[in-house]
């Protein structure tokens, strides 16, 4: 009966099939090696791969010498010395065999050592096979792992470098990202050149060993350097060799052969669909660009120029922000007598936007001075204008003589009524710098601060009001008054809250660390003012500072030796008897009874000119000053806001000549602004007495 399994089967004679066929089916030639004779057996497999003829082996293994390296040949003799001494069962390793062209092969081989009972190893037995194959696909998995790790580094390097010109503000910045660690040089560049286009020339910004002839930091486009070339094309020039560089840059390359560049990249910078400069990476340890490489850096490229294109933007909008802040402040601070001043402003790094923070200082009659510190809502240019109109307004409000609490009230009624959605905080103070008293009023500002001459400061305790808009708006427009007194050498500072305010820091403790800084600060205010504005310049931050100081010193202008003042109503001639009394008794006892006569007639008329066109009440006043002379002063203020004028008398009329006999008797006269009215002044120099 037949086997219907085995039939089916159809099993070859051979099976299961002799060893030598299956190592010689897989390329491999078997070995015999009897430690005793020192012959080694080797079928014709093993033959093969040795590149010998049956006939060129006899077994000595002397034979096989030629075939051996002499580095290989020790090498495979160590390691089987060593198999054999450390008692290990089995050894295996790669190495080369010389053919019978003289090309080397890589060849496998690995043995087994055979010990009798004593652990005597007496034959060994193994396997030998030409590796070439196998190791030429290593090696390109190798390569190619190399290769993949290399894009990998530099796909890395793009994601840090474009990450970090994301935060880069302006082209310094861009510069610098791109020659740090994490920059450029990480993907082999040995240094960059960059250079920015304007007005059909290329700028150099960033300096490396190769961009333009040397001494050449500006270039016009159509010259035959590299970087020119790439913005007249649009398109990267790669260059692979120093021959290359030497055929295509004949004019630059003499001047670059000693910096040892093998190779070069140059890219253009658009943006906008338009170019903006060049990059050139320059390099000293490769030749050639894969298409990997060149894709890479084009890509980099792009974002580099997007990145300096938002920085030269900022720098644009940066500059037109502080043109606007600065042409909104005080062009110039006057000259006090009698003080010492000084101003600093900062502005905030925010590219366009700018604050509302400003100062001001305001010269007011009787050698008073107005000093405001004030801070308008928000951060824009809208912020800005609000400011500029506000400082405006303050500064006339001041100026027309209403009390400190009035121009607070006033400018907030103002900045309500404009329309905006904004508010400020203000801090206004007149100062009689004769007398050393300063009227402080505050709208939700910061307190002022005083410097003693010892360096000693203290924080002065100002009640405030509403900031400037909102109490307006909430109908709270009564701003109490604080009187200080500023005595002489002492310094006053005010400053908006960009100076104090710190990231997580209270209020409290950056007023703490201002008044610290200015307890150890120089005595001179310009030196404490550049100080202050150092500190808050290093420390950065997101809001201006706007800064003032104003120090008292001895008055070289004359000041008040005494002070007499009378109310003269309508219809009374018993107070302009009593005021023309005052006038020649306190004239006399000032020590100018020689212009008695025409001191009296000069307040007379001003007087008589008060009653009778301003039909209200009028206010004399007599001071003597002391100074660089002697000075007798006439003040009389009323309530009209009319000022007085010369007018034509006629020939036989005898009214319109007053101000001419002020004009001629006085030796100066003015009139000043009052707030509610007017102030017509004069003043008679006492002659020294022989």
């Amino acid at each position: 009966m037949v086997d219907r399994g085995a039939s089916a089967l159809s099993l070859p004679d051979d099976w299961p099939a002799h060893p030598d066929p299956i190592l010689a089916l897989n390329r491999m030639g078997s070995f015999d090696w009897d430690l005793d004779t020192g012959l080694v057996h080797m079928d014709a497999q093993a033959q093969e791969v040795f590149d010998l003829h049956p006939d060129e082996y006899d077994g000595n293994p002397a034979s096989l010498a030629s075939r051996f390296p002499r580095a290989e040949g020790h090498r495979l003799d160590a390691l089987v010395a060593q198999a054999i001494k450390d008692g290990s069962e089995n050894y295996g390793t790669y190495f080369r065999l010389r053919r019978r062209d003289g090309s080397l092969r890589w060849t496998h081989t690995q043995g087994y050592i055979r010990r009798d009972e004593t652990g005597r190893p007496r034959r060994i037995i193994g396997i030998i096979r030409d590796a070439t194959q196998e190791l030429d696909e290593l090696n390109m998995r190798q390569e190619r792992a190399a290769q993949d790790a290399a894009r990998r580094r530099q796909t890395n390097v793009v994601q840090l470098t474009t990450a970090a010109l994301a935060h880069a503000r302006t082209v310094d910045d861009v510069i610098d990202v791109l020659k740090d660690t994490h920059g450029l040089t990480h993907l082999g560049a040995a240094g960059l050149v960059m250079g920015l286009v304007e007005a059909g020339r290329i700028r150099l910004i960033a300096e490396g060993p190769a961009g333009f002839a040397p001494g050449a930091r500006v270039s016009r486009i159509d010259e035959p350097y590299p970087m020119c070339e790439v913005v007249r094309t649009l398109s990267p020039r790669f260059i692979e060799s120093p021959e290359e560089f030497a055929e295509r840059y004949p004019l630059l390359w003499p001047h670059i052969t000693g910096l040892d560049i093998t190779a070069a990249a140059y890219l253009p910078l658009i943006a906008e669909a338009r170019p903006i400069g060049a990059v050139g990476l320059l390099y000293s340890d490769r030749r050639g660009f894969s298409p990997e490489d060149r894709n890479v850096l084009i890509a980099l490229g792009s974002s580099i120029a997007q990145s300096l294109m938002r920085a030269m933007l900022y720098e644009q909008d940066k500059d037109l922000a502080t043109g606007l802040q600065q042409a909104m402040l005080p062009r110039t601070i006057p000259s006090v007598p009698g003080a010492d001043v000084a101003v600093r402003y900062r502005s905030a790094s925010l590219g366009r936007d700018i604050g509302g923070d400003w100062y001001d200082l305001i010269p007011l009659p009787g050698g008073r001075v107005g000093a405001v510190i004030g801070d308008v809502q928000g951060h824009d240019t809208h912020a800005a204008a609000v400011m500029g109109q506000l400082r405006i307004v303050l500064r006339a409000y001041a100026a027309e003589g209403h009390t400190p609490a009035t121009v607070m009230a006033r400018a907030s009624v103002f900045l309500h009524e404009l329309d905006t959605d904004r508010f400020a905080t203000c801090l206004y103070a007149e100062a009689d710098l004769s007398t050393g008293v300063v009227q402080v009023v505050r709208a939700g500002h910061i307190d002022p601060l005083i410097r003693q001459p010892d360096g000693d400061c203290r924080r002065v305790s100002v009640e405030g009001g509403l900031p400037l808009g909102l109490s307006a708006e909430f109908g709270r427009l009564e701003y109490p008054v604080t009187t200080i007194e500023l005595d002489l050498g002492h310094t006053l500072l005010l400053c908006t809250d960009g100076l104090i305010e710190r990231p997580g820091a209270d209020l409290d403790d950056g007023m703490r660390t201002l008044m610290a800084m200015i307890t150890t600060g120089p005595d001179d205010v310009c030196a404490l003012a550049d100080r202050l504005i150092d500190v808050a310049e290093d420390r950065g931050g997101d809001d201006d500072v706007a800064l003032l100081l104003l120090r008292r010193r001895g008055m070289d202008t004359p000041q008040p030796g005494g002070r007499l003042q009378q109310h003269v109503a309508p219809g009374d001639p018993e107070a302009l008897t009593e005021a023309r009394h005052m006038i020649r008794a306190a004239v006399d006892a000032w020590g100018a009874g020689d212009l008695a006569d025409e001191v009296e007639l000069v307040a007379d008329e001003l007087i008589t000119n008060a009653l009778i066109h301003t039909e209200g009440s009028a206010i004399v006043t007599l001071r003597a000053l002391t100074g660089s002379d002697h000075r007798v002063r006439v003040e009389v203020e009323d309530s009209s806001s009319a000022l007085p004028r010369r007018r034509e008398a006629g020939e036989s009329g005898v009214s319109g000549r007053g101000l001419l006999l002020v004009d001629l008797l006085a030796d100066v006269w003015g009139v000043e602004a009052r707030g509610v009215g007017k102030c017509v002044w004069s003043e008679f120099v006492v002659p020294e007495r022989s």
